[in-house]
């Protein structure tokens, strides 16, 4: 029996500048540049920053917790934590309840940065050219651009887990 013949036709190629991913990736590194413009005299990198903006925002939490915030896995998360415990920015210490869990808290040099960073974003809101309002609502739109994606992705993982035999199940 032979396989019959694809006489699909591709679809027209791509075109850079009409990719949603390639707008988003290029506003993201404009704006994680201009970030690093002003992190740069604190001694940050942007994921720092990220994580100092949760503790700030939030107080002391757990490594697990800060992952989920950050949408970072523990392996990338944890050297960010690391060097930010080496500049004395942060405290990690096991959790006394639970060994398993480390908690993560600010020192009084972490907390000091956050006066140093205060402008910030409104220096970055200055940058992109938008209004306020139209700031909030382009946030809002790609926030939930991100959940759509996240959400489909999942489904697609749960879909592939279902269609796909075990590898206990598949002939030897």
């Amino acid at each position: 029996m032979t396989a019959a013949a694809d006489t699909t036709t591709p679809g027209p190629t791509p075109v850079l500048d009409e990719q949603i991913c390639f707008a988003l990736y290029n506003a993201s590194r404009a704006v994680t540049a201009r970030y690093r413009d002003l992190l740069t005299p604190l001694g940050l990198t942007y994921p720092q920053y990220l994580v100092l903006l949760v503790l700030w925002q939030g107080g002391p939490t757990t490594v697990s917790e800060l992952g989920q915030q950050l949408q970072l896995e523990s392996g990338t998360l944890s050297p960010l934590l690391k060097r930010l415990e080496a500049h004395g920015l942060l405290t990690r210490t096991r959790s006394v309840a639970d060994e398993r869990t480390v908690d993560v808290a600010l020192t009084d040099a972490g907390a000091a940065l956050r006066e140093q960073a205060a402008g910030f974003a409104d220096q970055i809101c200055g940058a992109t050219g938008l209004e306020l309002t139209d700031l909030q609502a382009l946030r809002a739109d790609i926030a939930a651009l991100a959940a759509s994606v996240r959400a489909d992705t999942a489904a697609a993982v749960v879909a592939a887990t279902v269609t796909t035999p075990a590898l206990a199940d598949q002939p030897r």
